[in-house]
């Protein structure tokens, strides 16, 4: 018999058992892709993610088209919601995997849509039951759309998502008295500390590469040189990062985000808004934005700028054991092109830690130890590696400090990174940055490696700063030198990120002819190691070499310095005096940036520049 509304009862429930098998099948094809190892990338991966997109663009039709029936049949707006949550992680677990920022663009589409179209929030109306598991269901969402809106940018989204979050977290303690939600009110705080760590001025450039800002046409027709000779070009990054008490919303840590940035372009997107919902009548949604159209893998090719190269493919590995992390390397380091190079940044402390608990993620799964994904594989120190003429032996005690912490010391050595453990994956050319207290251990890597002459770019092995405010709640100094070279600079000398933005734009372009001419210097330079100009031509390497060289004369000139003995950055091979921090081009550019901020007493410079 047909209701009011000519909809038959047994009609209606078979499209909704039919939905809910086609929501069964999808989500089993999604698991595969989901746990996938963040290095697969090749044909298995594709072909999963495929089958896992077909499933949910049918899935996804059959709701469209038999919506009226589902409704009927007792469908509820979570579920469709639900469905979408799915499509927004397919698309983000994609952006992980490639890189392409249009990945990222299509996962905002869909988590906007659930949020502007309250998909979840039926499910806490007040004449309804609450349900736990929704409640679950909604944080997790909100947790991943914040994550993805961070990545974008939004930064009044990321406002609005963290208000959201934390009102959804008091309302859910107050309608479960028994569940105390201690891990959402800890990923409240961690938004709270994220949000104030990441705060810039109103007119920061993006730390993505964007053409406009980062290109130096000065040393264009110089940069074009290097390609008669060997060049090699960024195709794959690893980025870790371990600190006990790090900055972090879940699993995205404040300098695995900005390093992450980093190396991609600024897409012409950036400034993309998603399409405004037309309203929606008798509590029936519209469906006329994207997220309730055909899913298309091209859906977002008109955010971006066609002429754009692909950006490199990047694995953020977040907490790895020794092993995995070895593991991943291995299984880049092997897909490498000849002409490429793979660049490995690693953030952590050589002091151990022995306080960590086991941690766990917004899923409730532990994350202490990925020992599974491949046999452990970390090499024991071989006394036979070739050392730098440089190096100097040291006793046995200094040599147990030879190494980077990656997790609780609870667990034994097989949480200590050693610089031998990546001289295997130097029969393949590798930029190495090590942000780390104990960075220096890593400097024997240089004339021990097997085959290509790696980079090293090696941190200072404190922090430097006028203030005396906690440096692990803003990051690390060098990553934010690297990837925010003003911000860190205002940072040292204890500027607020607030100054006056005409102020800021002037210190802003002085560090631009700064940079540029010192680009130009390392490009004319006859003294060049073949190793730095056979990478000057990839625009993600030559800004992190020449912000390197920024960040090395700002801490050397800098008073405290030159008053306590610290390991300043360093670099392997070296690069030309030309650009050392004792050179003119370096103390001048210093000097002008410190005076036009009003800090020049914070620096020591020579008696020539300071007249």
């Amino acid at each position: 018999m047909a209701d009011d509304d000519g909809i038959d009862g047994a009609s209606s429930s078979e499209a909704l058992a039919e939905f809910r098998s086609l929501v069964e099948a999808a989500d089993r094809k999604f698991a595969r892709v989901r746990d996938l190892p963040p290095s697969a990338r090749g044909p298995l991966h594709l072909l999963h993610f495929r089958k896992s997109f077909k499933a949910y663009t049918l899935l996804w039709h059959f709701q469209q088209q038999r919506r009226r029936e589902l409704v009927a049949g007792g469908l509820q707006r979570w579920e469709i919601g639900d469905v979408a949550s799915r499509i927004g992680q397919l698309y983000y677990g994609q952006y992980q995997r490639t890189s392409e920022v249009r990945f990222l663009f299509e996962a905002y589409v869909f988590y906007e849509a659930i949020v502007s179209r309250g998909y979840f929030e039926t499910a806490r109306a007040p004449a309804t039951a609450p349900d736990l598991r929704l409640r679950y269901k909604e944080l997790r969402f909100l947790v991943r759309f914040l994550i993805v809106a961070l990545l974008l940018n939004r930064n009044d989204e990321v406002r609005q998502l963290a208000d959201r979050f934390r009102a959804l977290v008091e309302e859910s303690k107050a309608a479960f008295p028994a569940m105390n939600f201690k891990e959402w009110k800890q990923v409240t705080q961690e938004i709270s500390r994220f949000s104030k760590a990441d705060a810039s001025s109103k007119t920061a450039r993006p730390l993505r590469y964007n053409v406009l800002f980062d290109a130096h046409p000065t040393s264009f027709p110089y940069v074009a040189r290097f390609h008669s000779t060997r060049v090699l070009r960024l195709q794959d990054a690893i980025l870790t990062c371990y600190h006990r008490n790090e900055v972090k919303v879940a699993e995205l840590t404040l300098d695995t985000f900005r390093i992450l940035q980093c190396l991609e372009w600024e897409p012409s997107g950036s400034s993309y808004q998603p399409p405004i919902k037309e309203p929606c009548q008798n509590g029936a949604s519209s469906d006329q934005s994207g997220a309730s159209g055909l899913i298309d893998i091209n859906l977002a090719a008109d955010m971006m700028d066609p002429d754009l190269p692909p950006n490199p493919r990047k694995a953020v590995i977040y907490r790895p054991s020794v092993s995995h992390l070895i593991a991943v390397i291995a299984t880049i380091s092997e897909d490498l092109n000849p002409d490429s190079i793979l660049l490995i940044y690693l953030s952590a402390s050589g002091k151990p830690d022995f306080n960590v608990p086991i941690q766990k993620d917004i899923y409730g799964k532990s994350r202490s130890s990925k020992g599974n994904y491949a046999p452990h594989s970390s090499w024991e120190r071989d006394s036979s590696l070739s050392q730098p003429a440089s190096a100097n032996k040291t006793n046995s005690t200094d040599n147990l400090r030879h190494y980077i912490c990656l997790g609780s010391q609870g667990a034994g050595s097989s949480n200590n990174l050693y610089p031998e453990d990546l001289v295997p994956f130097t029969r393949k050319p590798l930029f190495l940055i090590i942000d780390s207290d104990n960075s220096q251990a890593f400097k024997i890597v240089h004339g021990a490696e097997r085959g290509e002459a790696s980079i090293l770019l090696l941190s200072h092995d404190k922090p430097m700063s006028v203030s005396d405010t906690n440096p692990i709640s803003s990051g690390s100094q060098f990553t934010h030198f690297l990837t925010a070279p003003l911000q860190a600079f205002c940072h040292l000398v204890g500027l607020s990120p607030d100054i006056e933005a005409d102020l800021y734009s002037g210190a802003e372009n002085l560090l631009s002819s700064a940079l540029a001419e010192w680009e130009v210097s390392l490009c004319t330079s006859n003294s060049l190691d073949q190793v730095w100009a056979q990478v000057l031509t990839d625009p993600f390497l030559r800004r992190l070499i020449i912000r390197f060289v920024f960040c090395r004369a700002a801490l050397s000139l800098f008073h405290s310095s030159r008053d306590n003995v610290v390991h300043l950055p360093e670099c392997l091979p070296n690069l030309p005096e030309s650009v050392s921090p004792e050179s003119a081009i370096a103390q001048i550019h210093i000097h002008h940036l410190a005076e036009r901020l009003g800090v020049l007493n914070y620096f020591h410079f020579i008696d020539s520049i300071n007249r």
